[in-house]
């Protein structure tokens, strides 16, 4: 498959992981839009909505950047009814915004709480529920989520509640629309990488110093591409891990998506093992 003339919806997407996976769509020739508050740049984070905008029509796509809060329900309902009126309907949701804070339990602010809750998990449900209707007319409809697989293990939970229930509710979301919407031929799937990202949030919040031990976007946007050029009838309610969909897809060399480092000096992302030659030992913690 391709998506071609498909059109996107995606939370985010103005840098980072959601460009990418923009990008990467747009080289086929896709419509998306994003939904995004950077519309000024940042001292510290690169990129705003409209540079993301020009880089997907650089790579061969339609874009329709759409300035607001995923938190807004007057702004998500009209991004959405916006978009469907620009491209004639809606393929694929990419729930692609969040928000981090690392902080302990007993230090996290409840305004951060809320903030994450509200981005993370309220906007998934919002911006997914929102496009159902036009999903329904699609002839491929996925919903794409950026969160982890649901691991109840205990030893997953022993730092930062506020984030791991943050990131675990828009995973929910995932769990709850793929038995929902089953029916209705529409897939809802999460993605999330098994390493660090090379990202402003690992470089400015998580992180800082770990872009060598750190993978390139193209792995997250070639992972996604993967999972949304499948038919949505056969392929829902998964969580998968950016390198085990490449390597289903006969992927064989991740070389390519190494940021300088080695694969051995890869930092594991949060809630998934190594795989490989990577060292357990190092995590983003």
């Amino acid at each position: 498959m391709s998506l071609s003339e498909v059109t996107i919806i995606m939370s985010g997407g103005s840098r980072g992981i959601g460009e990418a996976i923009a990008v990467r769509a747009a080289r086929d020739g896709a419509n998306v839009a994003l939904l995004a508050k950077s519309s000024e740049p940042h001292p510290n984070l690169p990129g705003t909505i409209y540079t993301a905008a020009k880089a997907i029509e650089e790579a061969g796509g339609r874009a329709l950047p759409l300035v607001g809060d995923v938190r807004d329900d007057a702004f998500v309902i009209d991004a959405v009814a916006q978009t469907a009126e620009t491209f004639g309907g809606i393929d694929i949701v990419v729930n692609n915004a969040s928000a981090i804070d690392l902080t302990r339990t007993e230090d996290l602010p409840m305004k951060k709480y809320d903030l994450m809750n509200d981005i993370n998990c309220r906007g998934t449900f919002l911006l997914s529920k929102t496009c159902i209707p036009w999903l329904r007319q699609s002839a491929n409809a996925h919903i794409l989520t950026l969160s982890p697989p649901l691991e109840l293990d205990p030893k997953w939970h022993t730092t930062f509640t506020g984030y791991t229930i943050a990131k675990f509710g828009m995973s929910l979301v995932t769990l709850g629309l793929s038995g929902e919407l089953r029916e209705d031929g529409i897939a809802a799937n999460s993605l999330w990488p098994r390493t660090a990202i090379d990202t402003a949030a690992v470089r400015n919040v998580v992180g800082p110093g770990l872009s060598a031990n750190s993978r390139t976007p193209a792995i997250m946007a070639d992972a996604a591409y993967e999972i949304l050029t499948r038919p949505s009838r056969e392929c829902t309610g998964h969580f998968f891990i950016d390198d085990d969909v490449l390597a289903e897809a006969g992927v064989t060399d991740f070389s390519v998506y190494l940021n300088g480092g080695k694969e051995e000096d890869l930092a594991l992302d949060f809630w998934v093992e190594p795989k490989g030659p990577m060292n357990p030992a190092l995590r983003l913690h």
